[in-house]
């Protein structure tokens, strides 16, 4: 039997797990990544690859790399990953001269959206979007059975649709970007806010974090709601109002029969999504006159980009079942 190997490198831990052809997870482990060096991030990989393969009687195949940033047409070079301040990295072949498997890298949201679309909530479609919603809004595209990077490899990038020209600051420069407004990091901001202005609106979210704004974290905002506080309900469902009609705009582009919402935020279930497909189906181009996606929670969870990088490992050099190819 053969399995591949899959990580997921992070700005703070690389997570590894041995992937069978079936994308079940046959054993894992994980560390930190405090060095922002990808000479020890590469050691550190190459650790983690070691441990997998010798711990196990399957024959290991290949290495998928899923790495948040932007990654080349080639799946050669990190050309961007501003939470590693890459720049221009060569992984595959820093990764290749440490093991003695082939290294396939891909973009971290790319990766996930093949692992659902392969083994999750998407398996049954052709045409899927995966938007994480988390720190910033990533998004990965299958259209056809196959993934699209687009011309360079950097295609995808969602969150940094402009919605709100000279609107919020982006990490990436420009203003408006989409993240800032559907992200989890939006859905934080607007609750310190309130926290911070004293209103007894708030006061729910205000006893979560003692009181301080800086402690309050995604998860207390989630709790709050799922407990019946209405400031909570109406945060996490004005998120999934933007969430929902950004959604309509990458139809009017995509027409995807499946829009899955994965990311630490989804974890509020049908307090997000119910406002996501409301907004949605207000939006969209042509309502009442056209097929609408459905919407849907991702099934994978964490283990999606890992899991899909693996996949993307195996079907590149002919190893498992295929499910369409990617491009």
């Amino acid at each position: 039997m053969t399995a591949t190997i899959g990580l997921d490198i992070g700005g703070t831990k690389i997570a590894a797990g041995l992937v069978s052809a079936e994308g079940t997870i046959l054993a894992e482990t994980r560390c930190d990544t405090p060095a922002q060096d990808p000479d020890r991030i590469a050691h550190d990989a190459a650790t983690l690859i070691a441990e997998l393969a010798g711990g196990t009687d399957q024959e290991v195949v290949g290495v998928g790399v899923a790495c948040a940033g932007f990654v080349n047409r080639t799946g050669s070079h990190v050309l961007f990953a501003p939470n590693l301040a890459w720049r221009d990295e060569p992984l595959k072949q820093r990764l290749e001269a440490l093991v003695r498997y082939p290294v396939t890298i891909e973009n971290d949201a790319n990766a996930a959206a093949w692992g659902e679309f392969r083994f999750g909530a998407a398996r049954e479609a052709d045409d899927m979007v995966l938007l994480t919603i988390g720190t910033g809004v990533g998004g990965g595209i299958v259209n056809d059975s196959k993934l699209l990077r687009g011309a360079y490899g950097v295609g995808g990038e969602l969150g940094h649709m402009r919605v709100v020209p000279g609107g919020i600051r982006c990490g990436c420069g420009n203003r408006g970007c989409w993240e800032q407004y559907a992200s989890g990091n939006a859905l934080l901001r607007e609750a310190r806010e309130l926290v911070s202005s004293g209103t007894p609106h708030g006061a729910a979210l205000a006893d979560a974090c003692g009181g301080d704004p800086k402690n309050l974290r995604g998860r207390d905002i989630t709790e709050v709601a799922q407990g019946g506080d209405p400031a909570a309900v109406e945060l996490i469902a004005d998120l999934g109002t933007w969430i929902g009609e950004g959604a309509a705009s990458v139809a009017a582009i995509l027409d995807p029969e499946l829009i899955v919402i994965g990311g630490g935020v989804a974890e509020a279930g049908d307090l997000l999504l119910e406002p996501i497909r409301a907004a949605y189906a207000r939006q969209l181009t042509g309502r009442g006159h056209r097929p609408m996606a459905h919407i849907v929670p991702a099934t994978l969870g964490n283990d999606a980009g890992l899991i899909g990088a693996a996949a993307i490992a195996a079907e590149g050099i002919g190893e498992g079942p295929r499910r369409g190819i990617t491009e």
